[in-house]
């Protein structure tokens, strides 16, 4: 669907949506000192590793993923860190007489058209493909410790040195933030990776003695900059004995001498699965109150976290696990999903969100190859799907955008009594700059009611309030479509990933205050 058809479709529903609430939203004139730092890498990605050189290229970059990343770059002023990993990395071994990659596939099913690889042999390119991020990105690798091969981590840590010390990753200024060891250590007994009963007790030594090795053959060290993360677990006990932040510091994790070296804290979280197949419901996902819970069970990790004085990220997250539900993890529903979700991960702790991204999996922002296959049921296309990004890269957009290039923006949750309203006001120094408003309640295509508007009357508190503002808005036909959006006036959904069409924004007094529809965000900058 082309923009056009969508924003024709939008002015001609416009006729036809009542407002039913009128809500007070009370917007700070200055930066409260509650207000949190938001990185301006926030978005982040973790990429699964088996395919890793279709992301971003062999022996020349993949040009259209490297403008996916370069167009948030240019709203932030840095890339997302990338994190590669994943299953995948647990099966993974180098040899040197591969150049890059030699996989094994298992046979593709309809819920998992394209699984992960269930063999993955690298060579040194797979490794300098690194060379074709953006200049400056950071990067997390994972080695495999699943498969208790100590020689298989060591020879891909000497590996992934020698990438980043090579004259090109250098010359772009690409850097080795953080070496990950194994993925997801707590699922180990029931995927056949440890004997059953596998423990947090038994995997801090067992992590402690891989770290060794590896500390060694990457030269980490207190000095050097490329340290730990720890965890990377599938899950949370939130306790002292089980697998989770408090059971690896618990266990002494941090009085060894490669312990000694974590900086970091991951976690992996998904707000539900389709493993088995089972569809989720699109409004379930989008719904406020979900996200929330979602995100504030891991409170008490987070808090243990930082009492160590480390950063804490979710290293991996979608929507749901197994590489998300047909017309839910897919739709523009998801954008919505995916913007409120990051944007309440940086409130309570969360510093960066690294979205897992697969080639063909249904909750990409990116699909960065042409592909063969429905993602959604693994029938043969008619026609190929040359490489295109998906609903939920406007999110990362929009969060791009209220966050800025600064480096210094703070942003607070807006106090809003609404169960489908969500807001987000973002201070450059101690200055309001600009607010997001979220509309959660799903206008679906089957919806035969007209489309609800949400009035918002904003009270700006403080002296020196701005009276003007522009107002930019996610233009979305229905919660459930797949394609077809407009972020003011512009679509990303071009063979190129960066933007056509003229940017649309109006200009309003404040003292007007904005509508806002079902499934709909808004983007509000103070003048």
């Amino acid at each position: 669907m082309s923009a056009f058809s969508s924003s024709k479709r939008l002015f001609f529903a416009s006729l036809f949506v009542r407002h039913v609430l009128g809500i007070s939203v009370t917007v700070p004139v200055a930066a409260p000192s509650t207000a949190p730092k938001v990185s301006q890498s926030l978005v982040s990605f973790s990429i699964e590793q088996d395919r890793w050189t279709d992301w971003v290229g062999t022996t020349s970059q993949n040009q259209f993923f490297f403008n996916t990343l370069d167009n948030l770059k240019q709203l932030t002023g840095e890339p997302p860190h990338i994190r590669i990993g994943a299953d995948s990395e647990d099966r993974t071994n180098f040899n040197p007489n591969v150049q890059f990659a030699q996989d094994v596939f298992p046979a593709p099913s309809t819920v998992t058209p394209y699984p992960e690889a269930s063999t993955v042999v690298v060579g040194d390119g797979f490794y300098q493909a690194v060379q074709f991020l953006p200049p400056n990105t950071h990067v997390i690798w994972g080695v495999n410790f699943g498969k208790n091969n100590l020689t298989a981590a060591f020879l891909e840590a000497k590996a992934i040195v020698k990438a980043f010390a090579s004259s090109a990753v250098k010359a772009a200024g690409i850097t080795l933030d953080s070496i990950e060891i194994g993925n997801e250590a707590d699922l180990y007994s029931s995927n056949g990776d440890r004997a059953s009963g596998y423990s947090v007790a038994q995997y801090v030594p067992q992590w402690v003695s891989f770290a060794t090795n590896v500390s060694a053959a990457a030269g980490i060290s207190k000095t050097s900059t490329t340290k730990f993360w720890g965890a990377a677990f599938a899950g949370s006990s939130h306790s002292t004995t089980g697998f989770s932040p408090q059971g690896i510091f618990a266990n002494n994790i941090l009085s060894s001498a490669p312990g000694s070296l974590i900086t970091a804290i991951s976690q992996h979280h998904y707000s539900g699965s389709f493993c088995a197949g089972n569809g989720g419901i699109l409004q379930d996902l989008m719904t406020k109150s979900t996200i929330r819970g979602n995100l504030t069970q891991y409170s008490p990790d987070i808090a243990a976290v930082q009492a160590e004085g480390f950063e804490y990220f979710f290293g991996e997250t979608n929507s749901y696990s197994c590489h998300g539900a047909p017309g839910v993890s897919n739709t523009a529903g998801a954008a919505l999903w995916t913007l409120d979700y990051v944007l309440f991960a940086s409130q309570i702790g969360i510093s960066r969100v690294f979205f897992h991204e697969g080639i063909g999996y249904k909750y990409n922002l990116i699909q960065p190859v042409t592909l063969t296959k429905s993602t959604t049921d693994g029938s043969t296309l008619t026609t190929p799907l040359p490489p295109h990004i998906q609903p939920q890269y406007y999110g990362a957009i929009i969060a791009a955008e209220a966050i800025g290039n600064s480096g210094s923006t703070t942003a607070v949750e807006l106090t809003i009594n609404n169960t489908i309203v969500s807001g987000y006001a973002f201070y450059v120094g101690d200055k309001l700059a600009r607010a997001v408003l979220i509309n959660s309640q799903a206008f679906l295509s089957t919806t035969t009611t007209a489309r609800n508007s949400v009035h918002i009357d904003l009270s700006l508190t403080g002296s020196g309030a701005p009276k003007t503002m522009t107002i930019k808005r996610l233009a979305i036909g229905h919660a459930d479509d797949t394609s077809g959006l407009t972020w003011g006036g512009q679509s990303f959904e071009t063979s190129t990933a960066r933007p056509s069409g003229a940017v649309e924004v109006t200009t309003a007094n404040v003292s007007s205050g904005v509508d806002i529809q079902e499934t709909e965000v808004v983007l509000l900058s103070f003048l």
